[in-house]
């Protein structure tokens, strides 16, 4: 019985995660979801930017509380910035740390600021290859107290969905 409100819980929560990213902001549209990944875009002309959004599968670390967490990946033409991948955490990151971003075994380091972490300029085209390849990725960081969190994702869908904001965004 624990077992399944387990599973129940955890499946509720995956689901609120998707409607809170999914219903944030008016303005934003659904093109599709794909697998554990969905794909919108938001704006029009010069502000129109796409992105892929995905909930973790599993979640852990010893917190009383934490706040939504997800990873984008995020096409703005009007900037001619694409592929850029960004971890919204949740929780505010210890001050000067970095996290840790795996894929498949593969790891690379994000930089942090306040609740996100980024990946820099010169290695967001090598993430991005390892999630098209991948098929599950984690990330792990420190919150201000000192709480190691760790989140699993799932890349299953991942590939259809960039490809479908890179043909929105007008991107090969």
């Amino acid at each position: 019985m624990v077992k399944l409100l387990t599973i129940l819980f955890f499946s509720l929560v995956l689901n609120i995660g998707i409607l809170l990213i999914s219903n944030g902001s008016k303005a934003q549209t659904l093109i599709n979801n794909f697998g554990d990944w969905s794909a919108f875009y938001d704006g029009k002309g010069e502000n129109k930017i796409c992105y892929t959004a995905s909930v973790p599968k599993k979640e852990k670390g010893n917190y009383t509380s934490r706040g939504n967490t997800y990873i984008l990946v995020t096409h703005r033409p009007g900037e001619k910035k694409r592929d850029v991948f960004e971890m919204r955490a949740g929780y505010i990151f210890r001050k000067d740390s970095q996290a840790t971003l795996g894929i498949d075994g593969q790891l690379t380091k994000l930089y942090t600021d306040r609740g996100s972490a980024w990946a820099e300029d010169k290695i967001e085209p090598k993430i991005l290859k390892m999630m098209i390849r991948g098929r599950s990725m984690m990330v792990i960081g420190f919150s201000t107290r000192g709480t190691k969190i760790e989140d699993i994702y799932s890349l299953i869908g991942f590939t259809s969905a960039y490809k479908a904001i890179s043909k929105e965004c007008g991107f090969k």
